[in-house]
């Protein structure tokens, strides 16, 4: 069982990919803010991190340096705004999904990365 934070600045949305993820057998943290998220990640251990690219406090880059900040943590982007997300200097994130993501392929998507990063997956 992996260990993961799920963060949206829309409430229903991070619920739902929550829920999706529990349903998969993980442990999963919400956060509804760059803020919230970095906080958590400075002060829990998690195992990969699912995060939307706009939030209302900061860009998702910040919560993706963040995870990746001597981490090999698998990190994938789920937003509307993949473009934006793209224009980086350089590819932050393990995988980019634009919205909306089909629950099936999010949750192959991460127990795939998790797999192929060492990380504890659902047995």
């Amino acid at each position: 069982m992996a260990r993961i934070l799920c963060v949206d600045d829309e409430l229903p949305v991070v619920t739902l990919k929550c829920a999706i993820l529990e349903a998969a057998g993980h442990t999963v943290t919400a956060a509804t803010s760059a803020r919230d998220a970095i906080e958590k990640l400075q002060e829990n251990s998690y195992d990969a991190v699912v995060t939307d690219w706009r939030l209302g406090d900061a860009n998702g880059r910040a919560v993706v340096q963040a995870a990746k900040n001597n981490r090999t943590m698998p990190v994938v982007v789920v937003s509307g705004y993949i473009e934006e997300a793209f224009q980086a200097p350089e590819p932050l994130a393990d995988l980019y999904l634009e919205k909306p993501v089909n629950p099936e392929e999010l949750v192959t998507i991460v127990n795939e990365l998790l797999r192929t990063s060492d990380r504890a997956i659902p047995g």
